[in-house]
């Protein structure tokens, strides 16, 4: 049921971004030379350090002893050394768990890592200071390579829907649903990882081992706190609460951002890319959805969605067209009359057979399957 790889099962055999990798590497080979060593501690590796050698090896944000900084400087390695103060680290290896965003959510939200986060980006945009905006790219770019290792091999289905999406409604369920059988499909399921509609398809895929009385039993808590407002402590900590009584969930993805810093990320994505520009998090979402997209009822970010797909599948521009599921006829003919456009700009194109219009979020699966060919 799991297709999502387990990591550093595929990712780049020059980047080393765990102590475990490190002492992997040092023993088997005896050298780091012309390695990337990504965000490690190796405070307490100062003896490999000096008897290994690190000839055109690059530390990124690596803390060490000076003594161990000055000998591999000597090699000839190239060393960016961590930034003090952040709340984040910019050369991280890894995409974040919601543990690690919402570490200390007990105290209130906005003492997380992920509030302060958001506050930083805040200050910094407003300064407009190149070395902030810097650390940002670098930041970014740091999780763009931890998704595609993470990603290799998986077969990944975008769900997009609105953040205005409330638990406890027979939407949010329907989008659970999708998500859980999406899941059970074998696919890994992939959102923006923020509120409403991305929150409910990312329980869903959470949901997947359990049995419907589970996701039943889920609702009713997550009913409690229906949005993430007034109180993002509130809707966050009924998530953890549902995380808590049914732990080893099924495994997806959210790609949320900090520019919407309003809307916090959810929990139930096991792994969590966020990313400070948006342009860089939105086309990435869309181009890694490789298996194809479904698209919930939504307004106007969903529409845009829709067409950020449909232009690289009119020109085919990331090779051949990926399947595109529009979930609700009345919505998407009648009240946000997208699907006509999508059909007409289509036509006679390759992408003409892998457009779909359903009703029912049960078809959905289906026709994925369909239009995969």
């Amino acid at each position: 049921m799991q297709t999502m790889p387990a990591h550093a099962a595929h990712h780049n055999d020059r980047e080393i971004e765990t102590l475990e990798e490190f002492d992997a590497t040092v023993s088997a080979r005896g050298s780091l030379a012309g390695f990337r060593v990504q965000a490690v501690d190796l405070t307490d590796r100062t003896r490999e350090l000096l008897g290994t050698d690190t000839a055109g090896a690059v530390f990124l944000g690596c803390p060490m002893r000076e003594e161990a900084a000055a000998k591999i400087g000597k090699d000839g390695a190239l060393v960016f050394p961590p930034v003090p103060g952040l709340p984040f680290d910019p050369y991280r290896g890894l995409v974040y768990s919601p543990d690690e965003l919402f570490a200390s959510l007990a105290d209130g939200y906005e003492t997380t890592p992920d509030a302060r986060a958001y506050a930083w980006f805040q200050q910094t945009k407003a300064d407009g200071d190149i070395y902030a905006s810097m650390l940002r790219a670098v930041h970014d770019d740091s999780v763009s390579d931890a998704l595609d290792e993470l990603l290799s091999g998986a077969r990944v289905v975008g769900v997009m829907g609105g953040h205005a999406m409330r638990r406890g409604t027979e939407a949010y369920a329907g989008a659970a649903r999708l998500g859980r059988e999406l899941t059970r499909a074998g696919f890994t399921v992939a959102t923006g990882g923020g509120p409403g509609a991305m929150e409910a398809a990312n329980l869903g895929a959470y949901a997947a081992p359990y049995d419907d009385e589970m996701l039943a039993d889920a609702f009713q808590v997550l009913a409690k706190a229906p949005g993430f407002t007034p109180s993002i402590t509130d809707w966050a900590a009924a998530a953890f609460e549902v995380r808590t009584r049914w732990p080893k969930g099924g495994r997806s993805v959210g790609i949320p951002t900090w520019f919407y810093g309003h809307e916090p990320p959810n929990p139930f994505a096991s792994h969590i890319a966020k990313y400070f520009a948006n342009a860089t998090r939105e086309d990435g979402l869309l181009a890694r959805s490789n298996a194809g997209v479904v698209f919930l009822p939504g307004a106007a970010g969903t529409v845009q969605e829709i067409f950020d797909n449909a232009t690289p599948n009119y020109y085919e521009s990331r090779g051949e067209p990926t399947p595109m599921v529009l979930v609700d006829r009345a919505h998407w003919t009648e009240k946000l009359p997208t699907w006509p456009l999508l059909q007409s700009l289509a036509r006679d194109r390759s992408m003409e057979s892998r457009i779909a219009l359903v009703d029912r979020i049960e078809e959905v699966p289906e026709a994925l399957k369909r239009l995969g060919g």
